[in-house]
């Protein structure tokens, strides 16, 4: 019984890594596309969505790691994103 707890503790572990993974490349990904959009100019919204879904990704791994500095970073980046984005379209 306690083999198969070790076992099943060590796949869910990987599974949590590939996943975390995975929402730090998601993440990356839509910044940089967030930059090019911003940098080809007139492409708003489009660009600041980019940014705060790839803030939200990177603040969702960063939980997951807990990781502190990346969790401020980057709650501190969706919240200017997200009240500059409500600002713009009211």
């Amino acid at each position: 019984m306690i083999l198969v707890d070790i076992l099943a503790s060590r796949c869910y572990t990987s599974f949590m890594m590939i996943e975390t993974t995975y929402l730090k490349w998601l993440g990356t990904a839509f910044t940089i596309l967030g930059a090019l959009l911003t940098s080809l100019g007139n492409w708003d919204p489009l660009n600041v969505t980019a940014f705060n879904l790839g803030a939200a990704f990177w603040l969702w791994a960063s939980i997951r790691m807990r990781e502190a500095s990346l969790i401020t970073v980057n709650a501190v980046l969706l919240t200017i994103y997200a009240v500059g984005s409500i600002i713009r379209l009211s």
